[in-house]
């Protein structure tokens, strides 16, 4: 009997098709996301494997010793192994060429120098692979070196003051040894004949070894040039120093006259620090900072550093890319002064 009033509606297809259908959707969706989520690895936190430091000069001198003491220190601060490559060759251009190519990561790092990030792009004729004031950028300064000026043994002279009136009456006569064209040594010697306003002719040597020995045996005059590589000529009494280019020098010859006692304004030094490509993440900038603080404060690494004529310096990225940039304003008037260029 069908009673009215009471009519019963058979369940509709297209009623529980559709949220069947979109619950399937939805579960798919949800699977793929999770799969995907899984097949991509997260970002690994620097430092996940071993950095490499790279330095374009060969093993033995002063900023090689420097690497090695760093990448020990540093090495166990950050928890992984820092090895030192020396990638030698272009006046350290081939170094910093390979740092700017690779990933901005932080696993490469470059243990760059005034020379190969400040002079470089101020020379004239000069040709680069990279630009190192654009392909590269400091993370931390590290460490300063300091320069002198030293005469023979045998020299007459005894002093700056002595020099400059030598020179004065005798214009052309006196020279001064060159370890090479664009060095800090070379634009120091320059930018002297500049403050001084004499004319002192330049010697050219391949490297400090030879310069240093043509010293000692009276062939050339005067030379300014690191103390790590004169030190110990000094020392033996070979080469008389007679004033520092800084107040840097004092940590190792306290009773040192400077330079600037009789030329007011002038001032030489150099400098190394961790270079990298530009946009290194901020967190492994920080921890490359972190790093190097906390290494320089070890008083084994300062020693270490003093030892070799080093100075343990910290500067952030932000101040190392200022000192760079005055630097290059610095270096570039006195190229011009002088009409450097490379041929």
């Amino acid at each position: 009997m069908v009673h009215q009033g009471s009519v019963q509606h058979a369940p509709s297809r297209e009623g529980t098709w559709m949220p069947r259908r979109l619950g399937r959707v939805t579960a798919i969706v949800a699977t793929i996301i999770a799969c995907w989520v899984t097949a991509v690895p997260a970002r690994a936190e620097f430092p996940d494997r071993t950095i490499r430091m790279l330095y374009g000069f060969p093993p033995g001198g002063s900023g090689d010793i420097l690497a090695r003491v760093l990448a020990d220190a540093m090495g166990t601060l950050l928890g992984q192994k820092i090895v030192v490559e020396n990638k030698t060759g272009a006046n350290g251009l081939l170094a910093s060429e390979a740092a700017a190519r690779a990933p901005a990561d932080g696993h490469t790092v470059l243990l760059c120098s005034t020379g190969n990030m400040t002079i470089v792009t101020e020379l004239p004729g000069m040709r680069l692979p990279i630009n190192p004031a654009t392909d590269l950028t400091a993370v931390v300064l590290v460490a300063r070196t300091t320069y002198g000026l030293a005469v023979a043994r045998s020299s007459p002279w005894r002093s700056v003051a002595e020099i400059i009136q030598a020179a004065r009456a005798k214009p052309g006569t006196l020279t001064y040894a060159n370890p090479g064209l664009g060095t800090v040594q070379h634009l120091a010697s320059e930018y002297l004949k500049q403050r001084m306003d004499v004319d002192i002719v330049q010697v050219p040597y391949r490297g400090s070894g030879q310069a240093i020995l043509d010293m000692m045996a009276g062939r050339t005059d005067i030379i300014i040039t690191n103390l790590a590589d004169m030190m110990g000529q000094i020392r033996s009494g070979d080469l008389r120093l007679l004033a520092l280019g800084d107040p840097m020098g004092r940590r190792f010859f306290p009773e040192a006259p400077m330079i600037a006692d009789e030329v007011p304004g002038f001032e030489t030094n150099g400098w190394f620090a961790l270079c990298a490509p530009p946009g290194l993440p901020d967190a492994a900038a920080l921890h490359w900072q972190d790093a190097a603080r906390r290494a320089l404060e070890d008083e084994g690494v300062q020693r270490k550093l003093i030892e070799n004529g080093l100075v343990a310096t910290f500067q952030d990225a932000a101040g190392a890319n200022r000192m760079m940039d005055q630097a290059r304003r610095t270096y570039r008037e006195i190229i011009r002064a002088a009409n450097i260029r490379v041929d």
